[in-house]
């Protein structure tokens, strides 16, 4: 399959009872990047790649690294198999791009209680663990283009309840633009609008709070949001109304 090509692994919100939580596989040709990293990651993988009718479907392996934009647990949460399938399945580390900002409480506040202690044998003492036995992390940057593999990422901080990083991320001369986790920044927008596929999170004007209500979204020109999809989605978002199209799980998107 040629071009620059877009899966959504998962387009809910937080508390989704209907669909898997954000997550995205960017890909061209062999080579796959994978955006935000929730659990069951390996399931998800699978169900998504095969309803996309992939030749077979992604595994962790594919992966030449994941860019996580922030902390909070439907984003992140599947980071401790993706760095123990990477440790113990694939004999490798995993690389892992945050910016510093994102990855400072990554080991201590979230990882470190599940991963820093491995007991291989029970007639063996647990042998002492730190991050940088499973990841290598690669600090993005808002100053500059980060490379990895032929990936290059840009970034920009959004308005939300932790330190989270929006992307641009070039491959093949396409480029993808991730709102990720953001109030409604009308600056973003303008970062995000020299992208050639836009994905950016929509809420209900309600239940908005630091995240980007759709009617915002809806009263952008038309020539961003022809340009623009949507994700992280609440349950009850009105998929048949909206006049910007929703990602869809499985569903390949040319960017």
């Amino acid at each position: 399959m040629g071009g620059v090509r877009l899966i959504p692994i998962g387009v809910g919100e937080a508390f989704s009872a209907r669909h898997y939580t954000s997550c995205l596989a960017l890909g061209s040709g062999n080579d796959w990047l994978l955006i935000d990293c929730p659990h069951p990651l390996r399931k998800m993988l699978r169900e998504a790649t095969l309803t996309a009718k992939l030749p077979e479907p992604l595994d962790i392996g594919h992966f030449t690294a994941t860019a996580v934009t922030h902390l909070h647990a439907d984003h992140c949460c599947g980071l401790e198999d993706y760095g123990y399938f990477s440790y113990f399945a694939l004999g490798r580390r995993a690389k892992l791009l945050m910016h510093p900002e994102s990855s400072a409480r990554l080991w201590d506040g979230l990882l470190a209680a599940g991963m820093e202690s491995v007991q291989a044998r029970p007639d063996e003492p647990p042998a002492r663990k730190a991050l940088s036995d499973y990841f290598e992390l690669i600090d993005l940057d808002t100053t500059r283009p980060v490379a990895c593999g032929p990936f290059s990422i840009e970034c920009r901080r959004t308005i939300h309840a932790v330190p989270t990083y929006a992307m641009r991320i070039t491959v093949a001369g396409r480029v993808l633009g991730f709102s990720a986790d953001t109030a409604f920044d009308p600056g973003l927008i303008d970062w995000l609008a020299e992208s050639d596929l836009i994905v950016h999170e929509a809420t209900s004007m309600a239940h908005s709070g630091v995240h980007t209500p759709y009617e915002k979204l809806a009263a952008l020109p038309d020539e961003i949001r022809s340009r623009m999809r949507l994700t992280h989605l609440p349950d009850d978002f009105d998929v048949g109304s909206s006049v910007i199209e929703p990602l869809r799980e499985g569903k390949i998107y040319e960017v």
